[in-house]
């Protein structure tokens, strides 16, 4: 189940990756905009790390990569699949020493290719908070849509956030 890019590896979680894990989610900017709260504890990252390495990628529901970098966890992609295993939706979190040198644009586009070419799912969708300027151009730079803007969506983290909804086709991808 790996998927080799040309510097990164999208693999399955092992338990080695629990202290990794905990750190890069621990960072504040990291947590900022995710469902999470910092910092994360190592008995956390452990749990979830073990619940990560037993999920399918091929059943309905999340799936979380590992992204790998020379055998070091550098961040991990969440693919949550349709029940009609057509479409899916993915979110995408990086440690702050690999962020601007293009790894997590790797990262995305061989989960898409995959996506697309291999399982030849229809549609993949993605949405963020619309201050997480980086994420919506990452998706956009990867040939999202926009498909819009809700004001004010969602009570997160105390405060109402605006929300950007992003959609890539598969026949778009294909083109491309």
């Amino acid at each position: 189940m790996n998927l080799a890019t040309e510097r990164l590896t999208l693999r399955r979680f092992r338990a080695e990756d629990a202290a990794a894990f905990a750190a890069y989610r621990s960072v504040p900017e990291v947590a900022r905009y995710q469902s999470w709260e910092a910092p994360v504890s190592i008995e956390e990252a452990t749990a979830l790390v073990r619940e990560f390495a037993a999920g399918n990628p091929s059943a309905p529901g999340w799936f979380q990569y590992a992204i790998d970098l020379d055998g070091v966890l550098i961040g991990d992609i969440g693919l949550k699949l349709h029940e009609n295993l057509m479409q899916a939706e993915i979110g995408f979190t990086l440690g702050p020493q690999y962020q601007g040198q293009g790894y997590a644009t790797e990262a995305v586009r061989g989960l898409l290719d995959h996506l697309f070419v291999e399982r030849k799912l229809h549609r993949v969708s993605a949405e963020c908070d619309a201050r997480n300027v980086a994420s919506a151009a990452l998706l956009r730079r990867l040939g999202f849509r926009d498909e819009g803007l809700r004001l004010a969506n969602t009570w997160f983290k105390g405060e109402w956030t605006d929300d950007l909804f992003f959609g890539l086709l598969r026949s778009d991808w294909i083109s491309s």
